[in-house]
């Protein structure tokens, strides 16, 4: 019988994955983590498996890659390339400019979990799967099926106080059950990096527990050491070879850990049992409620809510059915907008469940990864997928998620001084398209659309500015300043001017895109593609306005700074070309050879940068949507990663009918059933690009003030939200009817004066400072719909608006 949304509530709409039958692969199966520890659980009645993850589990140790024979071909590619022979000089990159050897370390699962259950009751009766559930606020999975009788519950979440994935139990009816726990390391005892193997040891450490050690890389490779524990209310426990079995008891605890040689230093069995000591002392209720109360403090801080005139949601059934209606119907948003509610919950989810302060930043498959050579390496990879895994974090009131990025930065920065100085004979710190824990910055791969592209550190390196204009965290910003510098510190001495005396980048690409010149050639090679020139500027923009924030006057950071602005006057910035698109390529005669390429690399002027402001009034605002036009035309936004950048384009553009357009794209063809993204394969960066998008359709404040519902789609006719953040160092909740915001209620952090822009046809408001007598504020009219007010850090504000 078909379970519907009449017998449920609104968490199941909005903040439930819920479905009537087990998983069947990875892309069903449903993820759980403590920021650290990943298990992807598939809720198969009898015997369950869930995969294991921890996040520095990597194919190896550091190593250097750099190629020694860069520096001096550097001047003969780039002359290759200034005169137009392209073929040669790409001829020249991969035996001088590739690292050697070609690939960083990838990452690599650590097995998985195995829990048969039984019943004396039960035995040869037929099964009858009843639900598998994802609660997204409180982080807990659960799956339940019926035999005999006789309902076997299992309940599982991954806890960041107790450090442990724990799984709970139990039948109805008081019934004994039976249990066998064992770990499988699945093909992973195939595999050999380095000549040392992955799995070393699978035995009885005790009646009770599982030890099991693996680690690759040889030289300063990685260890790690996983530990199962049982624990039975009643019954027996006892070992058999490596397999725990319990007998006849009430409810089975599991729990599971891990300790890497990455983190830890000494016994990491030692390490483990210790975490598993302390949880088996505690009764499995206060474990939950910790795990609980910790994981919702941080998902709460966000609340969204939507509905239109033509919802059906009391129809809405499982999670899978409505991803399908969604891909067979372009309007069913508009039956269901709860759908990209749940989505952008999801991302959240993600966020918190897949990496937290000091543990390792999220990588292309957050923490969940079930392939010991799986795609891509799984690694960092920073021509914009790493970076779009942190485009929400600031947004949804989730900063601190944010640091594990820049720690990865300043690892970056070591090793990327050795590859500017040896690969390029510059100063300062560079790095290319991927990186891994370790932070390499040589080039990765044999493959001339991506393998040299000196731009990643630039990039990465504006996430830090950008957690100062969120938080105003001015003790970061200082500590992270000098990063900036020496990023853009390598360009000083990196950038050469062409033939039209511009100053640009090469060789280059731009990322992973194949273009074909005026005469015919095709080439991926190049000097001075358009995203290098934006990053840059961005770049040292950005830096000016740290040091102004910071109030640095030192004569030499100030001749510096004065540096950086001559050499931006020569910087390639945005144009358009005859075609009435932004170019993608410094020689606008260059065209794509496939013009509905994924990467979008060309409108990073608009998304994530600023210099394309999407206003009407903007004569790049119609390039910009031109450039779109083009890629969907030709099948662009394929990958979802390359979709939800798209959604987030578009709201830059304030095009709402597109950014629903789109949306529903991306749940209904880039979303696997268990809801993560599909590049094809699972890649995680789609569900935050596409989280971000949502958020920047609400809220944006990119151009020095907040804009209010700047693009809200269609579908999502009233609604409300709490707890965005804003540039300024603002949380700011509002309502909305008809498209049309209703209220404003606004939390200074940082005494900045708040500049907001409201519809124009509301022009009667009224601002107060709420406390015990409601203090008016006066504020100044900008514009009909622009005001600004000065605030006060810790102080809220209401706007009321008749």
């Amino acid at each position: 019988m078909e379970k519907t949304m009449k017998e449920t509530t609104k968490h199941l709409w909005e903040h439930t994955l819920w479905y009537q039958k087990p998983a069947t692969n990875f892309n069903e199966a449903l993820p759980l983590g403590n920021g650290r520890l990943g298990a992807m659980f598939y809720g198969a009645p009898e015997c369950e498996r869930i995969h294991i993850n921890e996040d520095s589990v990597w194919s190896g140790g550091p190593r250097d890659r750099n190629n020694p024979s860069a520096k001096e071909m550097l001047p003969k590619i780039r002359q290759l390339l200034q005169e137009d022979r392209i073929p040669e000089a790409e001829s020249l990159v991969f035996d001088n400019m590739a690292g050697i050897p070609e690939g960083c370390r990838h990452y690599m699962p650590v097995g998985d979990l195995r829990i048969a259950l039984s019943s004396k009751e039960a035995n040869g009766e037929a099964v009858e799967y009843l639900d598998r559930t994802l609660d997204l606020e409180h982080a807990v999975g659960s799956f339940s099926y019926r035999k005999g009788g006789v309902v076997y519950t299992q309940m599982l979440f991954c806890s960041a106080p107790a450090d442990a994935l724990v799984v709970h139990c139990e039948a109805t009816q008081g019934e004994p059950i039976n249990g066998v726990i064992f770990m499988e390391d699945g093909d992973r005892h195939d595999y050999i990096d380095d000549n040392r193997p992955y799995t070393d040891i699978m035995s009885k450490s005790d009646e009770a527990t599982i030890l099991y050690t693996g680690g690759s890389g040889g030289h300063d490779g990685i260890s790690f050491c996983c530990m199962v524990r049982a624990k039975a209310d009643g019954g027996r426990i006892f070992m058999r070879g490596n397999h725990i079995h319990v007998e006849n008891a009430r409810s089975i605890t599991v729990y599971l850990t891990v300790k890497t040689s990455y983190y830890n230093a000494g016994s990491l069995q030692s390490l483990c049992n210790e975490v598993l000591t302390r949880a088996c002392e505690i009764d499995y209720s206060t474990l939950l409620k910790a795990h609980t109360d910790d994981f919702s403090a941080l998902y709460d801080r966000v609340d969204l809510s939507v509905t239109n005139d033509e919802a059906q949601e009391a129809d809405i059934p499982c999670t899978d059915v409505r991803l399908a209606r969604a891909k067979e119907d372009p309007g069913y948003l508009k039956q269901d907008p709860s759908l990209p509610v749940l989505y952008f919950n999801f991302g959240r989810y993600l966020t918190i469940s897949g990496s937290r302060p000091g543990t390792l930043p999220l990588n292309l498959q957050g923490i969940w990864c079930t392939d010991a050579w799986p795609a891509w390496g799984s690694k960092y990879t920073i021509n914009i997928n790493a970076q779009m895994n942190y485009w929400p974090t600031e947004i949804v009131n989730l900063p601190e998620f944010h640091l594990p990025l820049i720690d990865l930065i300043e690892r970056i920065r070591e090793r990327g001084r050795v590859t500017a100085s040896e690969m390029y004979g510059c100063r300062g710190f560079c790095a290319h398209h991927n990186t891994d824990l370790w932070g390499d910055s040589a080039p990765q791969d044999h493959w001339m659309p991506a393998t040299v592209w000196p731009m990643g550190a630039a990039w990465l390196c504006l996430h830090i500015y950008e957690h100062y204009a969120f938080t105003g965290d001015a003790d970061f910003l200082k500590q992270h300043y000098e990063t900036m510098k020496e990023a853009a510190l390598f360009f000083v001495d990196y950038l050469f001017e062409d033939a039209a005396g511009r100053l640009v980048t090469g060789p280059s690409v731009s990322p992973e895109n194949t273009y074909r010149t005026a005469s015919g050639t095709q080439g991926c090679l190049c000097i001075g593609p358009s995203m290098d020139s934006q990053i840059i500027l961005s770049l040292f923009e950005a830096i000016d306005a740290s040091a102004q924030a910071l109030g640095v006057n030192d004569p030499e950071d100030v001749e510096f700074r004065e540096r950086l602005h001559e050499m931006s006057k020569k910087i390639p910035r945005p144009t358009i070309a005859p075609d009435g698109r932004i170019p993608e390529w410094a020689d606008p005669t260059y065209q794509e050879t496939e013009p509905g390429h994924r990467h979008i690399s060309h409108l990073f002027a608009l998304h994530p940068g600023s210099m394309i402001t999407g206003d009407p009034e903007d004569p790049l605002t119609a390039a910009a949507q031109k450039v779109l036009e083009v890629r969907l035309q030709n099948g662009g936004g394929h990958t979802g990663w390359s979709r939800a950048w798209i959604i987030n384009f578009q709201a830059r553009l304030r095009n709402t009918p597109a950014i629903e357009e789109n949306l529903t794209a991306l749940l209904g063809h880039s979303t696997t059933p268990n809801m993560l993204d599909s590049h094809p394969p699972f890649q995680i960066d789609g569900n935050f690009g596409g989280c971000a998008g949502i958020a920047e359709s609400l809220i944006q404040s990119h151009l020095g003030y907040i804009r209010l519902l700047p693009a809200c789609i269609p579908a999502w006719e009233n609604g409300s939200v709490s707890g965005l953040k804003a540039r300024g160092a603002f949380e700011v909740s509002f309502t909305w009817k008809h498209h049309k915001v209703t209220s404003v209620r606004i939390t200074s952090l940082a005494s900045n004066v708040c500049t907001l822009e409201l519809s124009a046809d509301r022009p009667e408001l009224s601002i107060t400072k709420t406390s015990e007598a409601d203090e008016p504020i006066a504020f100044t009219r900008l514009s009909p719909s622009r005001i600004a007010f000065p605030t006060e850090a810790g102080a809220t504000y209401e706007v009321t608006i008749p």
